[in-house]
């Protein structure tokens, strides 16, 4: 004698189907991983935008940027 299947009860279908996030979410997450993983390929595929920005190697206080190619830039006071 043969044995029907038995189909799973309404309540457990219903708690399965509250554990399983929707499929639209799956979709939107595996897309958002799909781009975020694409644009880091293309930033290290490319040079850096500005290579003279460097980073300075020191741990502490200010910018960095190196200001000194820049002139008197107004600093005696005389404005241009």
């Amino acid at each position: 004698m043969m044995e029907e299947p038995q189909q799973p009860s309404p309540e457990k279908d219903s708690a399965l189907r509250r554990l399983v996030p929707p499929p639209a979410l799956c979709g939107f997450l595996l897309l958002l991983a799909l781009v975020f993983t694409g644009s880091y390929a293309a930033g290290a595929a490319v040079d850096p935008v500005a290579p003279d920005m460097q980073r300075s190697g020191t741990s502490g206080g200010g910018g960095g940027m190196d200001m000194g190619d820049m002139g008197n830039m107004g600093t005696d006071g005389s404005g241009g």
